[in-house]
């Protein structure tokens, strides 16, 4: 059958070498056959060769099949594979084409058909099945003109059968054929599920056909210019309404994300180009750009979106939502939050829909509300993908079909032998598919309903409520609360998508008022959500710990019906960052500014120094402080906090967590966790305070991407002042700009140790401040680092102060510090620690 597997593939190898260059940026294919079916030589296509069928025929059953070639047209289409439907294989009988498969895993099998005359036999008259051992690939099928048909099959066998079956009284053919190594990452193991939302998992055990492979916005991308030799065909004809879309273009923009998408996932002429809706110059907006494909009911389609933002001047301004069909599959996506604030990044999500009952599907993009974001929306690319159905097929003739040959009743036999045992194997999997998600549901009830504040071993005492079931708080610690999850509906107006405030990794944080009136933050969880159960236990059992003036107090949470919902105080001015730049709210001034970041950095000394361990923060933004009505600030979003070293220890070894522009350089190279990586990254907040601009901006020129990078240059040229905010010019008294540099400055230094602790930071807030409303009479120049060491050990302890009164601590302070007037900046330090 093989003139030996191994010469065989390593000749296939040798020819096809120009092949590889079309994988050079991208994937390598371990195995990889290309066969010019019918044809007497080799055919060039592209960079890539096709050997002529006489070497292919030692890959058959039976190779005395029938070579014909197309001697009534010169080409079957324009495209560059034209010289593939020139000639044609027919099959008169069952035949397998037989592959040697050096490695195991997803196989692309890509069959290439176009019906002409050879002599006796009109090609459009075949009838026939592909098939391999588990998969059905085509059944009963009539290529009435060009067809491609591409599929994917996980291999796991060492090798892979592909045969050839012609209905009875007809034949087979085949133009081309290739079988071609997948990369690992193009099709992951579990997708999101819709009808009913949720997670599917299983998809590696899926064969699957390509049905539409669509770039949005953008013109058609031939095979030649994909790593994976893929063609994307524009979306104009399956627009519902194509004056609702504009298409833009900015290839050239396009980045590809470590541990993300990758070139082969989808080529830059497809992230570059994008449909968007057509909404300049109307902020009133409101419709949504629909596509409308043809599919086949009764079958389970893996939907692919690609998403890339090159629309956006800056991060958190494109807020939209994304359909399939009528369900609301991405509500509220924000890009930029999947993409660490980079734009321009490649970001794709897979979908898989329910067997459809309409041979419509429908997709459709939308503005969202959220943040009063201008309406617009984006699609970059799409694939859809047929799965499988239960009897392993891809087409609605779930059996391969009798052909014509000897011996095709004994196929019978066995095809209805087959059939009764995939019958009985199904019945068996149904039922132990819904024993193992009992079994499942049961564990994760189990581990969902946990009451983390029993931590002392105290009772819980049930709180007044109209709630028949209460809400319950550990007598151990009466700071946290379990709310009923109907308490929670009629707090948010049963979610009310209109009372949305913003949305973070976890999910959606909605505006809600309790029954007794106290207005609440209500962050849900969404499943889909990189963030879960491990965030959601933290942040509890986080908060349920602290109680601080500058930390967000923790009202309550609920975890019914596999919710994961925290209920927060509320913060009637929102963000810091909102204030700075992006969502128009109004302007701070210096003063305002200073003390934000002295209330923010109260709140992470006392993260860092009021226990015996240290809980270092590990998310440390200007989106996680937030503002209560008296603009006093306030750390929030514990999700990622971890509890610090041992005292015998320097640093917590942990998986680099955080968000991009703000994570320590250190503690990314060497994933090793200490409270200065929670230093460094206030640092970036603070300049990011001065010069209120986004962390990462990629459309700015690329020496002012970084907003660390960049201050840095101007500080250490002692120019900072020519990169403050435009609303600050002219207020900043020069010696208070100075301070609040030279703070920055340090806290950005590379390495952890050169970094002062939060104490000290706070220390410098506070003399900056003082310099601005010029209440120390000393030259500044004097009371730099000198006093400031003199004086870190006082801060440093504070926290431990709260049982002297205030008079007493203004005593001994003003005489430990030798006549400097700051007796005033260390009693309002006390009086703001103290519970």
């Amino acid at each position: 059958m093989m003139m030996g597997g191994g010469s065989f593939k390593l000749f296939i190898c040798v020819l096809l070498v120009p092949y590889f260059a079309c994988f050079a940026s991208g994937f390598t294919p371990a195995d990889m056959y290309l066969i010019d079916c019918g044809s007497p030589t080799n055919t060039t296509v592209g960079d890539r060769v096709f050997m002529a069928d006489n070497l292919a025929s030692q890959l058959l059953s039976t190779p005395e099949n029938i070579l014909a070639n197309n001697t009534s047209a010169n080409s079957a289409t324009s495209s560059g594979d034209s010289a593939l439907y020139q000639t044609a294989r027919i099959f008169t009988a069952t035949t397998k084409y037989t592959f040697s498969i050096s490695q195991r895993g997803r196989h692309w099998i890509r069959l290439y058909f176009y019906p002409f005359v050879y002599r006796n036999y009109n090609l459009s008259l075949a009838n026939f099945s592909v098939s391999t051992p588990n998969y059905v690939l085509l059944g009963n099928f009539n290529p009435a003109g060009l067809s491609f048909k591409e599929f994917s099959v996980n291999v796991t066998s060492s090798t892979l059968e592909i045969t050839m079956t012609p209905f009875k009284n007809s034949f087979a053919y085949l133009n081309a054929l290739e079988v071609v190594s997948v990369p690992d990452i193009l099709i992951t193991d579990d997708a999101a599920s819709v009808n009913p939302p949720g997670s599917f998992q299983g998809l590696m055990r899926q064969a699957l056909e390509t049905v539409h492979r669509v770039n949005m916005g953008g013109p058609t991308v031939s095979f030649e210019n994909d790593t994976l030799w893929r063609t994307w065909i524009p979306d104009q004809s399956y627009l519902v309404q194509v004056n609702l879309a504009d298409n833009v273009s900015n290839i050239a923009s396009v980045k590809y994300p470590a541990g993300g998408a990758t070139i082969d996932i989808a080529p830059p002429s497809v992230y570059g180009t994008a449909a968007k809706m057509r909404s300049e110059n109307d902020p009133t907006s409101n419709f949504n750009v629909t596509w409308e494909f043809t599919v086949d009911p009764g079958f389970q389609y893996l939907v692919r979106f690609h998403f890339c933002d090159i629309v956006s001047k800056s991060p958190n301004q494109l807020y939209f939502n994304v359909y399939i069909n009528s369900w609301n599959v991405v509500p509220n996506l924000d890009l930029s939050t999947r993409t660490l604030g980079i734009l321009a990044t490649a970001y794709y999500m897979d979908f898989v829909m329910a067997s459809a009952d309409s041979s419509k599907l429908r997709v459709s993009i939308g503005p969202s509300p959220v943040n009063n974001a201008y309406p617009n929306a984006i699609l970059n690319g799409l694939e859809i993908m047929k799965m499988n159905n239960s009897a392993g097929s891809l087409s609605k003739v779930a059996s391969v079909p009798s052909s014509s040959r000897p011996g095709s009743k004994k196929n019978v036999g066995v095809i209805a032998g087959v059939s009764i045992g995939a019958s009985v194997a199904v019945v068996m999997a149904v039922i132990l598919f819904f024993l193992h998600r009992r079994r499942k549901m049961e564990r994760l009830r189990q581990s969902k309903t946990w009451i983390p504040l029993s931590i002392n071993g105290g009772t819980s005492h049930t709180m007044g409520s109209k709630y028949s079931n209460g809400t319950t708080v550990s007598a151990g610690s009466n700071l946290s609360y379990r709310c009923p999850f109907a308490a929670v509906q009629e707090a948010t107006n049963n979610f009310d998508e209109s009372w949305v405030i913003g949305i973070g990794g976890f999910g959606k944080v909605y505006k809600g008022v309790l029954n007794d009136g106290t207005k609440v933050a209500v962050k849900r969880g969404n499943p889909r959500s990189q963030q879960g159960l491990a965030e959601f236990r933290t942040e509890i059992e986080m908060l349920s710990q602290f109680r601080h003036r500058h930390l967000v107090s923790l009202i309550g949470y609920c975890d019914e019906k596999n919710e994961m919902i925290l209920i927060y105080e509320y913060m009637e001015n929102g963000t810091l960052k909102g204030h700075l730049y992006g969502l128009g709210l109004a302007s701070l001034s210096w003063k305002e500014r200073l003390e934000i970041c002295i209330g923010a950095a109260r709140g992470l000394h006392y993260l860092h120094t009021g226990y015996a361990k240290a809980v270092i923060h590990r998310d440390v933004k200007s989106a996680n402080i937030l503002l209560d009505e008296n603009l006093m600030a306030k750390v929030a979003d514990f999700g990622l906090s971890k509890t610090g070293p041992e005292i015998d220890q320097t640093h917590v070894s942990t998986a680099v967590k955080g968000s991009f522009g703000y994570l320590d350089p250190e503690y990314f190279r060497r994933q090793q966790l200490t409270e200065k990586s929670d230093v460094y990254s206030f640092g970036v907040v603070l300049f990011e305070v001065l010069c209120a601009r986004p962390v990462i901006d990629p459309s700015l020129p690329r020496e002012m991407v970084n907003l660390a990078e960049w201050a840095m240059k101007w500080q250490k040229k002692g120019q900072l002042e020519q990169i403050i905010d435009a609303n600050l010019a002219g207020k900043i008294r020069p010696d208070s700009l100075r301070k609040f540099g030279e703070t920055a400055e340090k806290c950005l230094a590379d390495f952890g140790v050169d970094r002062p602790s939060v104490g000290d930071v706070l220390w410098n807030l506070e003399y900056a401040l003082q310099l601005q409303e010029a209440v120390l009479h000393n030259d500044p120049d004097e009371n730099s680092t000198n006093v400031i060491g003199d004086l870190s050990p006082l801060v440093n302890d504070y926290n431990h102060v709260d049982v002297v009164s205030d008079a007493q601590f203004e005593m001994s302070s003003a005489d430990d510090l030798s006549g400097v007037s700051m007796s005033r900046v260390f009693s309002q330090l006390v009086k703001s620690e103290g519970r």
